[in-house]
């Protein structure tokens, strides 16, 4: 029995003593910068001290870990302006394969550009027809109505009806030239972007005009000095 107990003391110790030495390892110490620039080995560390940055300690003193201090305002904006032109960098480079898939010299994209805003073009000289053509017969209907006023007649409610829907069809169109002239000047904005974005790229310059006014003055100079 005396030593079923001497066993049991014997093992109560040891855990206690294990307890106690894993308490102690488990107890760092931290050392850091307080407010006036002193150097403190605590137990605990403020939390505004914790913004400075400090280090770890073990029970024997050595550096467990070092926390490196809060990154202050202007860092973090800066962290930030550094990822947003990664960001944009990354874009553009993918923007840049696009655009060599599409086009490997400036020329070609100009050529498209041309061809493209011809087609535009085409449209709009075919509207302009249309109008030239609707705004003769509506000529006519209102001189027809004109007439029947000064004959002191009635003007019919089916002619009034065709000079309202011709004016209608003529503004209709007008519409359409306007909106198809706005998207010559977006489409012809966003090519001469992609041709600058080409040149810069590829290293190589255009040598076709953008502009018919490019167009006139290169056949003039060529017409001069042939």
């Amino acid at each position: 029995m005396a030593n079923r107990l001497t066993a049991l003391s014997v093992k109560t110790t040891a855990l206690a003593l294990a307890l106690g030495f894993s308490a102690q390892a488990a107890a760092n110490m931290y050392r850091y910068t307080d407010e006036n620039g002193q150097i403190v080995i605590s137990s605990t560390i403020p939390q505004e001290a914790t913004k400075r940055g400090y280090d770890i300690l073990s029970n024997n003193g050595r550096v467990i870990e070092t926390i490196p201090p809060a990154p202050t305002e202007e860092e973090i904006a800066a962290r930030e302006a550094e990822k947003q032109r990664q960001k944009e960098l990354a874009e553009q480079r993918e923007q840049d394969r696009a655009l060599l898939k599409r086009f490997s010299h400036p020329d070609q994209a100009a050529k498209a550009m041309h061809r493209k805003i011809r087609e535009l073009e085409g449209l709009i000289q075919l509207k302009r027809g249309n109008i030239s053509v609707i705004s003769s017969q509506l000529d006519n209907e209102q001189s027809r109505a004109a007439n029947m006023e000064r004959a002191g007649r009635e003007i019919p409610e089916g002619t009034l009806e065709k000079i309202r829907r011709l004016e209608a069809q003529i503004r209709d169109i007008e519409r359409e030239i306007a909106s198809q002239t706005q998207e010559i000047d977006e489409l012809r904005k966003a090519f001469e972007d992609d041709i600058e974005r080409l040149e810069e790229v590829t290293g190589e310059a255009r040598t076709l005009p953008l502009r018919s006014e490019e167009r006139r003055v290169g056949k003039e100079c060529r017409s001069r000095w042939s």
